[in-house]
């Protein structure tokens, strides 16, 4: 029965009270044979990861996150920035008043990483701000100086001239934490109403997230790190901290159906911004790393026939004339798995690596090519220099072109979807399509991607050549799953 101690069958009842008896007396013997004042609380002290969990005079139990907080709290601020308003025709206080709206403002957090008065930020924080000011811990106000900011990254690097004495937060090895670790998050996003310093605990839920999409503001480099602990409206900015009180993330955005905190946040880690602050402190923008070559991720198809151990690493879909990929001997068709010695799982990781790279020194690439694994040596350069000085030559060397069914199609990339200016996705571009043929009368047009055929996914022109060999045979019409170019989404039945 529920609620109940039960004892093994068999053992009698006189021989358990005995039993029990003689425990008690051998408790009191002991707290006499120790001396213990049982008058006072006791004070005991614990480890629980790398600080002490301490029991005081009260007898409560402090969590392990309290001395990180109480250490590094001070060092995150509240930032506003004003944003001027742009008038449009259908301004109500324009049309009714003859006086546009004031100006807009901005709240978000940063946090101080050295003791001179330099804040680190999200750029979406502080994006198009005529007027940035920063709160401190001790209710002191400054007008910031934005002194770099990158859009591609979403990082921001601010200035203020200190008259106090400031705490700042050390960065740490964002390549070390473990799914799994503690983390921490704090955010200072409206002190003008009682909610400075808001601290939020969970565990690293995953690293190198990519290819997500945060509307218009999306930033090109992505290597996320995932996190449940709430990362609330105004938090963008503060730190994720690790439990030796490191900054080993900048705080950056939830992912959520309905605006609130759902346990899956996103950290620009501190590598990366270790990688690029000394850029935005010495000349306001970042200097990128540049291979010279066009990525996608390796499908499971080009896995299986190169006998990889998982579906990881990045196809070479077209490499630049002359570039430090061609030089270095980097072919279309190779599958990049390792880069520096680091695991490489998919393009926009690898993409993240190159960028931050160091520029003008030689980097090390393991590839397979076939069945032969490969090493190379390419120098990394810095990619607006070198796009300046060999504007002539920079074509990729390989485009990969593929007619079939009355269609040109192409490997569709991130670069296409960029100079095309839609939203990116894995599949093959629609480059051209014949009149007449069997693609034009299946109602596919120009600008379409094609994502999915026979109801096997495509993701580039070699998942679409297996494909098609496949369907030599086929006498039926052939699903396309097919995205036009209005952006709808519906299947095409194409005649074989």
């Amino acid at each position: 029965m529920k609620g109940r101690i039960h004892f093994p069958a068999g053992i009698p009842g006189r021989y358990i009270s005995l039993g029990l008896v003689a425990v008690v007396f051998t408790i009191l013997g002991v707290i006499l044979a120790s001396n213990l004042d049982l008058s006072k609380k006791s004070t005991a002290t614990t480890t629980f990861g790398a600080f002490p969990t301490v029991q005081t005079t009260d007898g409560e139990f402090h969590s392990p996150f309290v001395p990180v907080v109480d250490k590094v709290k001070d060092a995150v601020v509240n930032i506003a920035a004003e944003v001027p308003q742009q008038v449009g025709s259908n301004d109500f206080f324009y049309h009714f008043f003859g006086v546009p709206q004031g100006p807009a403002y901005s709240y978000g957090s940063g946090f101080f990483f050295r003791s001179d008065g330099y804040i680190l930020t999200n750029n979406h924080v502080v994006n198009g701000a005529s007027k940035v000011l920063v709160r401190t811990s001790s209710g002191y106000q400054y007008d910031a100086q934005i002194v770099g900011a990158d859009p591609q990254t979403d990082l921001a690097v601010l200035k203020v001239k200190p008259e106090e004495k400031i705490t700042y937060i050390p960065f740490g090895n964002s390549d070390q934490i473990k799914v799994g670790d503690w983390a921490i998050a704090i955010g200072n996003p409206f002190p003008q109403q009682g909610l400075d310093r808001t601290v939020t605990v969970g565990v690293i839920s995953a690293k190198g997230r990519t290819n997500l999409r945060f509307g218009d503001e999306s930033p090109r480099y992505q290597d996320y790190i995932q996190t449940d602990a709430s990362i609330n409206p105004g938090n963008s900015g503060g730190p994720l901290l690790n439990l030796k009180g490191e900054a080993v993330g900048v705080n950056a955005a939830i992912s959520t159906p309905s605006g609130g905190s759902v346990g899956i946040g996103f950290a620009v880690p501190i590598n990366l911004a270790r990688a690029i602050v000394p850029d935005l402190i010495a000349t306001g923008h970042i200097s990128t790393g540049w291979l010279g070559i066009i990525l996608l991720d390796v499908t499971e198809a080009q896995a299986k026939r190169l006998g990889l151990e998982a579906v990881r690493g990045v196809y070479v879909d077209s490499v630049f004339n002359g570039s430090p990929a061609d030089q270095a001997g980097i072919k279309r068709g190779d599958v990049l798995v390792k880069f520096n010695d680091q695991d490489v799982n998919d393009a926009g990781q690898l993409m993240v690596m190159i960028a931050t790279a160091p520029k003008d020194k030689t980097s090390t690439i393991e590839l397979v090519r076939g069945k032969e694994h490969l090493t190379v040596s390419p120098t990394i350069v810095d990619s607006e220099a070198y796009r300046k000085a060999h504007a002539s030559q920079f074509q990729p060397a390989t485009p990969g072109v593929l007619s079939w069914l009355g269609m040109e199609l192409l490997t569709f990339t991130p670069e296409i979807a960029q100079q095309i200016g839609i939203d990116y996705l894995p599949g093959v571009l629609v480059n051209r399509v014949t009149r007449n043929s069997r693609a034009d009368q299946a109602g596919i047009h120009p600008g379409s991607i094609i994502t999915s055929i026979d109801n096997v996914e495509i993701k580039n022109l070699d998942d679409l050549n297996i494909e098609a060999e496949s369907l030599k045979a086929r006498k039926t019409a052939i699903p396309f799953l097919v995205v036009d170019p209005s952006g709808s989404i519906e299947y095409k039945a194409v005649r074989p």
